[in-house]
C-alpha cells in the first residue's frame, strides 16, 4: 500500500525517533509499505518519520541509480534502529532533494564514508561500512530519524533563498507527483 508522506511542517519530522523490537506489530507490511511507497515517489530511500512514525527504520535502494552493469554497487536494505560508529573520507558536495520537502534542492556536504550498526529486516545484526552514493543516501535518511532535514546543512546563503518555497511546502502551496500529506497549522 502506497502511504502518505509527511511534508515538512510535522513535528514528527524534527523529533528524535524511538527504537523498535523485533516484535514490532506488522513490521513486514510495514517494510513492503515503505519500499512501495518510496518507489511511488521515485525515491532512493525512506524513513519512518516521512510516513508520520517516529521510529528508527529507514528503507534504501541505490541499485536502480547505477549505471547499467554496475548495478551490483547498489543496495536495497533495511536499515533498524540504525548507530553511526564513524565517519571517514574526505566530506564532497552534492546535490539532494527529500520527498518531505517537495520542488527543494541543494548541496550539502558528507563525509564520504559511513560505518553503521543496524538490524535487517529479520532482526540479524550488522555492522558495515558503505561509500559513495551508498553513504550518502544512508546519512540522509539516518538523519531523519534524528529528527534532522537537509535543508537545515546547506550553506546560510542557500538557506536564505529558499526560505519563501519552505514556506510555501509547509502550506501545501508546492505539489508533489506522489501521495504527500501537508501540515495544516491550525
Amino acid at each position: 500500500m502506497i502511504l502518505p508522506i509527511y511534508a515538512l511542517g510535522y513535528p514528527v519530522l524534527t523529533k528524535k525517533a524511538a527504537p523498535i523490537t523485533s516484535d514490532y506489530e506488522n513490521l513486514a507490511k510495514l517494510i513492503e509499505n515503505m519500499f512501495e511507497t518510496m518507489y511511488a515517489a521515485q525515491g532512493v530511500g525512506l524513513a519512518g518519520p516521512q510516513i508520520g512514525k517516529s521510529i528508527r527504520i529507514f528503507v534504501v535502494d541505490t541499485v536502480q541509480t547505477m549505471d547499467e552493469g554496475k548495478e551490483h554497487l547498489g543496495i536495497k536494505k533495511v536499515f533498524i534502529n540504525p548507530q553511526t560508529l564513524a565517519l571517514g573520507g574526505k566530506p564532497y558536495d552534492y546535490e539532494e532533494g527529500c520527498l518531505s520537502i517537495p520542488g527543494i534542492r541543494g548541496e550539502v556536504s558528507r563525509p564520504e564514508q559511513i560505518r553503521l550498526k543496524y538490524f535487517d529486516e529479520n532482526f540479524v545484526e550488522h555492522d558495515e561500512i558503505f561509500d559513495g552514493v551508498n553513504s550518502r543516501v544512508i546519512q540522509h535518511e539516518y538523519d531523519h530519524l534524528e529528527g534532522i532535514l537537509f535543508t537545515e546543512l546547506l550553506k546560510p546563503i542557500k538557506k536564505r533563498m529558499i526560505k519563501r518555497k519552505l514556506v510555501k511546502v509547509k502550506e501545501g502551496k508546492i505539489g508533489a507527483d506522489y501521495r504527500i500529506k501537508y501540515f495544516k497549522a491550525r
